[in-house]
């Protein structure tokens, strides 16, 4: 197809998708409720569909040789599929986040001034190899009244076009505008391109995927941009904190999901308990067939590991491999963050409120954790149900988005013949 033919179709779901968001924008809450939970029910019913469709994407995955950690996020299991219900649901369930009155004050003239939260009217979310996104952004969006333009990733195609036929049929049946759910039907960059320029359409554009996708999104898009390039998380431990429960938390951090933007990236560890602590951080990783590379420090105590790069810190590795490094005390920790961070999530391990204290002020990422795992910074971990993707901007939204997040607010002034003078 040529892009003048591509550029045909995408004005009519521009169109479309213009009209549906106007309906969506005044709809009552009790019907956007009642649809979520009719789209949540037909992920269910058509589950074996969906399934059929992703082991197609997963089987072409696996022959290009993508990594295993890549192979997982796009893979929908049973326990997966249902979730993406689940999130839909809890979503549902959720307080409208269209109409609240954020602030309201009366003038000496006697005007009222209310300022009202609102959709933002209609969202490009562009997003690869996690085809549960298809599901959430559908939700979440409908949620806070706007309709949605997806255009999923290759390697979920057929994923993709399953769930997005389900969602759309159940919407479709449950009396919502036809429109405001719609997938791009082509994977090519050429596509993303056009749709980058949709500004009379789109309102705002959400890249969910890896740093160059996101970078391309930034570079071309005519329309606001909400994102986040990388996750470089990491985790301090400091002097005198529980050495059993440390290891814990850095498996879960690093190992559980190591091809996820929350999962760790690089370990900060104490001085004062680097000598107790490194080795049996060694033989945890080794079982885990995680790969460390570190200062000289680190290697001293840790066999087998690697000599760290300076890259290595700037690193995001979404595989099972470990930047460590050691530092002395607190603030050396804070300003290797601030320095190597993406200002996603980042964490201490401490018993000292002093230095809680200090972490938790002073470094600035979207997301800071005391005494728990980096990967919770996720919408349905948050109680958001789905999310839309996390924001380590600082206008709007920042950390796991949900349906709050994808609304903008509009004056309402009220006056009884008030004239300026």
């Amino acid at each position: 197809m040529t892009n003048e033919e591509m550029q045909i179709v995408l004005d009519q779901m521009g169109k479309k998708a213009k009209r549906a968001a106007i309906a969506l924008a005044v709809l009552p809450d009790d019907a956007k409720r009642g649809c979520l939970e009719a789209m949540a029910a037909a992920i269910e019913a058509d589950a074996a569909a969906i399934k059929s469709a992703n082991a197609a994407d997963v089987k072409l995955a696996v022959e290009n040789g993508l990594s295993p950690a890549m192979v997982d996020r796009l893979t929908l299991t049973d326990a997966r599929i249902t979730a993406m219900a689940d999130g839909m649901r809890t979503v549902a369930a959720q307080s409208d986040p269209v109409g609240k009155v954020i602030s309201r004050t009366v003038r000496p003239n006697g005007l009222e001034i209310s300022k009202v939260s609102v959709p933002f009217g209609v969202i490009g979310i562009i997003y690869e190899s996690r085809p549960n996104v298809t599901a959430d952004a559908a939700g979440i969006c409908i949620k806070a009244g706007n309709a949605v333009i997806l255009r999923g990733g290759k390697e979920a195609f057929n994923s993709n076009m399953a769930i997005a036929g389900t969602l759309n049929r159940a919407a479709v049946s449950c009396g919502l505008p036809d429109g405001v759910v719609q997938l791009i039907p082509w994977v090519g960059h050429e596509a993303v391109k056009l749709m980058l320029k949709m500004d009379n359409y789109i309102d705002l554009v959400i890249p969910r995927g890896g740093e160059r996708l996101i970078r391309a999104v930034v570079a071309d898009a005519t329309m606001p941009v909400l994102k986040h390039y990388k996750g470089v998380c990491h985790l301090y431990l400091d002097g005198g904190y529980d050495i059993a429960q440390a290891l814990d938390i850095v498996v879960n951090a690093k190992c559980q999901r190591p091809g996820v933007c929350n999962a760790l990236e690089t370990l900060l560890v104490d001085r004062s308990i680097a000598a107790e602590f490194l080795p049996r951080f060694a033989s945890v990783m080794k079982e885990q067939g995680v790969e460390v590379r570190g200062d000289e420090t680190v290697r001293k105590y840790c066999a087998g590991a690697v000599a760290a790069t300076e890259d290595d810190y700037y690193a995001e590795y979404l595989d099972l491999t470990l930047a460590v490094r050691v530092v002395d005390g607190v603030d050396e920790a804070i300003s290797h963050i601030n320095t190597y961070g993406s200002r996603h999530s980042d964490g201490i391990l401490s018993f000292n409120d002093t230095n809680i204290t200090a972490f938790t002020a002073m470094v600035d990422s979207s997301t800071v954790y005391v005494n728990a795992s980096t990967r919770f910074t996720d919408g349905g971990e948050f109680g958001m149900g789905a999310e839309i993707g996390i924001s380590t901007d600082k206008l709007h939204a920042r950390g796991p988005m949900g349906a709050d997040e994808l609304t903008t607010y509009k004056y309402i002034v009220r006056g009884s013949g008030q004239c300026r003078k």
